[in-house]
C-alpha cells in the first residue's frame, strides 16, 4: 500500500492534475504537446511577443507553450479584423506549479499579474476565494454565449459573473481497440450498459485465453469516479454547509465493479496507476487491454505518442448503469482570466473570448488542439466536421463529432471546490491503492476516507 498523505492544504498544487484526470508526466516528457488538462513543467519560462510595436500592449500568461502558439496566431487574426484595436501581447510560459503560484501572490500583493492567463480547473476555486481579483466577462462573452455549452462556463463563475473563458468541454467517451475487439468477435457497437460491458470483458478473457483484458482501472486519477458520479448525479465537492461527502452510492458501485472486473481477471491496474502515462500509453500499444474511458482531448495522445494506432480505435458514448442516465462527463479544462490589474480590461476581455469563444477562434482550437470546442456551431459545421484531411477525423474509425452531437444534451460537469484537490489526492493515494490494488472492503475504505476528509476540511 502507498504511503498516505498527511496534509492535503499543502499538496493542493500538485493534486490539481489529478482533478483534471490527467497527469502531468505527459508534459514533463513533451512540454510541448500539453494540453488544456496537463502542465508544461518545462524548467525555464518561454517568452515570446506577437503584434506591432503600436498596438496596445498586453501580458499573458499559461502553463502549456502550445495554448501560448494559439493565442498569438489569434492576435494576428484580431489584429486583421480590428485595424482600430491593435494589440500587441507578450505570451509566458511557466511551469504549471510555478505560474499558478506567481498568480496568487500577485493577485494577494495587488501587482504583478499579466493583463491575462490561463488557469487549470482544479486551480480555479483558489481564484474565487474572498475579494476577487479578476474581471468580469459577461460583456465580452455576451456575442457567443447563446452557442456556448452552458455547463462549462459554469465551471468558472461565481454569483452571476463569468471570469474564466472556456477552452474545451472535456467531453468523456470510451475509446475502443477495433482491431483487438472484432479479432475476438465483440461489437463494441452493442454495449450500452456496464453490465453489458461486464459480459464483453468475460467473452473477451475466454476467446483470449485470458491473454487481453478489456481495460485498466486507474489508481492515479479519478476518471473512473467522476464518471459514476455523473451518471448518477452526485458529486462529493463539499455541500452548501461545507460538508465532505466521499461515501457516495456512485463511487460504491463503481469500485465494487472494478473490484470485481481485477478479481474476475477481465481488468488489470493501470501501469504507474494511470492510462496518460508513458506507462499507459506502451500497454495501449502492446494489445494488453481493447478499452478505457477518457476526455475527447485525449486524442491527441494517440497522434503524438501512439501513432501506430490509426485507424484501429472507435469512439463511443460511455456506457450507463442504468438506461437513461448521462453518457459523458466534461473532464479537464483551463480558464482564461482577466485579471484585476490589467491595463484594459475591456480590450483584453474582447480579444480573449474573440480567441476562443467565436466560430473562428474554435475552428482554430480544434485545429490546432484538437478540442472538442465549446461553441456548438463548429459541431454541425460540415466543412470541420466532414473534412476528411484533418489530422483527427482520418486517425480515429469514428468521426469524434459524430459521438459528441449524440452525447451533446448529456454532458455534465461535476462541481469544484477548493476542496476538492485535496479530496482526489488522498482518494488517489490511498483509497483506490486500498481497494484495487490491496483487494480492501469498499464500505471500510470508503468509510476511512470520510473520516479522514472531515478531520481536514
Amino acid at each position: 500500500m502507498k504511503k498516505r498523505f498527511t496534509g492535503i492544504l499543502a499538496v493542493l498544487v500538485a493534486a490539481s492534475t489529478i482533478v483534471s484526470g490527467c497527469s502531468a508526466s505527459v508534459g514533463t516528457n513533451n512540454p510541448k504537446s500539453g494540453d488544456s488538462s496537463g502542465g508544461d513543467n518545462s524548467e525555464e519560462a518561454v517568452v515570446t511577443t506577437v503584434g506591432p510595436d503600436s498596438g496596445t500592449h498586453m501580458n499573458m500568461w499559461s502553463f502549456v507553450e502550445l495554448h501560448n502558439t494559439f493565442y498569438g496566431s489569434m492576435v494576428e487574426r484580431w489584429n486583421k479584423e480590428n485595424p482600430d484595436r491593435q494589440i500587441q501581447v507578450t505570451f509566458t510560459t511557466y511551469p504549471f506549479g510555478d505560474m499558478h503560484n506567481k498568480m496568487i501572490m500577485a493577485l494577494q500583493t495587488g501587482q504583478g499579474a499579466p493583463d491575462l492567463c490561463d488557469v487549470e480547473i482544479g486551480q480555479f476555486p483558489n481564484f474565487l476565494q474572498g475579494d476577487i481579483q479578476l474581471y468580469p466577462l459577461n460583456e465580452a462573452m455576451r456575442p457567443y454565449e447563446a452557442d456556448l455549452v452552458q455547463s462549462r462556463l459554469n465551471v468558472y463563475s461565481k454569483d452571476g459573473n463569468y471570469y474564466g473563458v472556456p477552452t474545451h468541454v472535456g467531453a468523456s467517451v470510451m475509446y475502443y481497440n477495433t482491431e483487438i475487439l472484432e479479432k475476438y468477435g465483440i461489437d463494441y457497437t452493442q454495449i450500452k450498459t456496464w453490465d453489458d460491458y461486464t459480459k464483453a470483458g468475460e467473452k473477451l478473457k475466454e476467446a483470449s485465453d485470458g491473454k487481453v483484458k478489456l481495460t485498466s482501472v486507474d489508481t492515479g486519477g479519478i476518471d473512473w469516479l467522476t464518471i459514476a458520479m455523473a451518471q448518477y448525479g452526485e458529486d462529493w465537492a463539499p455541500d452548501k454547509d461545507g460538508n465532505v461527502h466521499v461515501k457516495l452510492e456512485s463511487v460504491k458501485k463503481m469500485l465494487t465493479m472494478q473490484q470485481g472486473w481485477i478479481s474476475d481477471g477481465i481488468a488489470m491496474i493501470s501501469p504507474a496507476g494511470h492510462v496518460d502515462l508513458e506507462e499507459g500509453f506502451q500497454n495501449i500499444l502492446d494489445g494488453n487491454i481493447a478499452s478505457f474511458p477518457k476526455a475527447l482531448w485525449y486524442m491527441s495522445r494517440f497522434l503524438n505518442y501512439m501513432p501506430e494506432m490509426k485507424g484501429k480505435i472507435a469512439m463511443a458514448p460511455l456506457p450507463v448503469f442504468e438506461e437513461g442516465q448521462n453518457r459523458s462527463v466534461g473532464i479537464g479544462g483551463t480558464g482564461t482570466v482577466v485579471t484585476a490589474q490589467a491595463s484594459n480590461p475591456v480590450l483584453a476581455a474582447d480579444f480573449i473570448s474573440y480567441a476562443k469563444c467565436s466560430e473562428e477562434g474554435s475552428r482554430q482550437i480544434w485545429e490546432q488542439l484538437g478540442f472538442d470546442v465549446c461553441n456548438t456551431k463548429i459541431w454541425s459545421d460540415e466543412s470541420i466536421t466532414k473534412d476528411a484531411s484533418n489530422q483527427y477525423i482520418s486517425f480515429f474509425k469514428t468521426n469524434p463529432f459524430d459521438v459528441l452531437n449524440e452525447v451533446k444534451d448529456e454532458i455534465t460537469t461535476l462541481h469544484i471546490s477548493k476542496m476538492t484537490p485535496g479530496i482526489n489526492d488522498y482518494i488517489c493515494t490511498t483509497t483506490l491503492n486500498e481497494i484495487l490494488e490491496d483487494g480492501r472492503d469498499v464500505d471500510e475504505a470508503l468509510q476511512d476516507a470520510q473520516d479522514y476528509l472531515e478531520l481536514e476540511q
